[in-house]
């Protein structure tokens, strides 16, 4: 039987999320891919256990994450039963709905009935009464946005959830999305956006406005699916996404100019004693505005070197300037 370590809350610094009293773990675990069916199980397990130990307190997830959709919610439904089931309090466990997720009119997007169907089955896959934080995952352009916001304030009235949360939303929607639930009296606790080195696109007025709200902030893919670790600095390996057919990242996209930039990155992060990929979430957690960066792992040591970057979350001025520098020739 599993037994966490005494001292899991001895290294992770936590931060408050918005105006609110939930903090969450400088780095929390992603569960979108290597929670699937393809996976070894015991690998998934060992890494969960292990992310806790190291005092990473929070499981995102999403209703379609796996492959395939549903399954990284089953997987850590058997964990919660297996090795968990002491510790839920200790847990934050996040899940969203808005991409496809079964057919017909209803599967997808930001309706009452497509939400709260979402979350219901959420709950049921990882044998839960209720999730931490439920999000609103894209904004529907079709549908009201009353109605998007009013599902995830009855979620937490019907006890669901705990706190709601939006992903992927401009500063502008996230602005009436906070008015919206403000006036219901369920806060807006958080927005989950892209964020990394190499994608500034928060800084175009995003982070102000999570600022200006007193929203928290938790960052996804802040290693831009893989470029900025080790993998790429001598081209595309075999076995890497690039290498194969992802739909997010091609091999089109790893230039030799690209790889020369990267690895300057990395020449870099050795001058701070780090790696590339502690570096680059060392850079999203830089001065506080974000709360979390959520980290994915393959294997218990990959996760061991990614929470290493909480180290050291300083940086001089010069090497923000320098980094600027470089990430400027590497996306002109």
């Amino acid at each position: 039987m599993y037994t966490a370590h005494t001292d899991r809350y001895a290294d992770m610094p936590y931060r408050r999320a918005g105006h609110s009293g939930l903090r969450l773990p400088a780095l929390s675990l992603g569960l979108w891919h290597n929670f699937g069916p393809d996976r070894p199980v015991d690998t998934q397990r060992a890494i969960l256990r292990r992310a806790f130990d190291l005092g990473v307190t929070h499981f995102d997830l999403a209703n379609n994450y796996g492959p395939p959709p549903g399954a990284a919610e089953l997987a850590l439904g058997d964990a919660l039963a297996a090795d968990f089931a002491p510790y839920r309090d200790e847990l934050v466990v996040s899940t969203k709905a808005g991409y496809l997720m079964w057919p017909g009119p209803y599967g997808e997007w930001g309706s009452r009935k497509s939400l709260l169907s979402s979350l219901d089955q959420s709950l049921g896959r990882m044998g839960l009464d209720y999730v931490d934080i439920f999000y609103s995952h894209r904004p529907d352009p079709e549908t009201p946005l009353e109605e998007t916001m009013g599902a995830l304030h009855s979620a937490v009235q019907q006890g669901k959830a705990l706190y709601v949360g939006v992903s992927n939303y401009s500063p502008e929607q996230t602005r009436e999305a906070a008015r919206i639930l403000e006036g219901l009296g369920t806060p807006l606790l958080i927005h989950q956006p892209r964020y990394s080195m190499l994608d500034r696109r928060p800084e175009e007025g995003l982070l102000d406005a999570l600022d200006e709200l007193r929203v928290g902030s938790i960052a996804y893919s802040p290693l831009e699916q893989g470029l900025l670790t080790g993998r790429y600095l001598d081209g595309i390996p075999e076995g890497s996404r690039a290498a194969g057919d992802s739909p997010f990242l091609s091999a089109d996209k790893v230039t030799d100019d690209l790889v020369g930039h990267l690895r300057s990155l990395d020449d870099l992060a050795k001058s701070r004693g780090q790696s590339l990929a502690q570096m680059a979430l060392a850079w999203v957690l830089r001065g506080g505005r974000v709360t979390s960066a959520l980290i994915g792992a393959s294997s218990p040591r990959q996760l061991e070197d990614s929470v290493a970057a909480v180290r050291n979350l300083e940086f001089s001025p010069e090497e923000l300037t320098r980094i600027d520098e470089i990430v400027r020739l590497a996306t002109a």
